[in-house]
């Protein structure tokens, strides 16, 4: 097996962008999904309000403990 070798800061901020980028597409697509489900049919698109909705909180959540995590650290 191949051994993996530790990212340089180039790298992580290239994937970091890359990742921020593929979250943001697909959170306004889901909304766009949804918005046009809404106009077209006039129904109420569930399931794909549960997956942005629930993106959008693990986002928050996850931002917030690190926040907290990483302030606690610097006491």
């Amino acid at each position: 097996m191949k051994d993996f070798r530790k990212m340089d800061e180039m790298e992580m901020a290239i994937n970091l962008k890359a990742i921020r980028l593929a979250w943001v597409y697909g959170i306004l697509f889901l909304l766009i999904w949804i918005g046009h489900d809404w106009i077209k049919s006039g129904l109420f698109n569930g399931i794909a309000f549960i997956l942005m909705s629930s993106q959008l909180a693990v986002y928050w959540a996850v931002q917030l403990f690190l926040k907290w995590k990483l302030g606690k650290d610097e006491k």
